[in-house]
């Protein structure tokens, strides 16, 4: 993959008040990896994960399904 996610230790930056809760359950396991990269990079579990979602937005490509593609005749 020639992509990759890159996260680096935080900078002092202003922080902006466009955000929502949401809830999420994901497995242990990834949670945990998430903590770690949190640690290593002086950033919130919250703020790398937000990195990840926008990362993936990013890099998505969507492919529709055969059910999306029939029209009504």
């Amino acid at each position: 993959m020639a992509d990759k996610f890159v996260v680096r230790p935080k900078k002092a930056d202003k922080k902006t008040d466009k955000t929502v809760i949401m809830t999420l359950r994901l497995n242990r396991e990834l949670q945990e990896e998430f903590d770690k990269l949190a640690m290593r990079s002086d950033r919130s579990r919250n703020e790398v994960m937000c990195m990840a979602l926008q990362y993936a937005l990013d890099h998505l490509e969507f492919i529709p399904g055969d059910a999306e593609n029939t029209t009504n005749s």
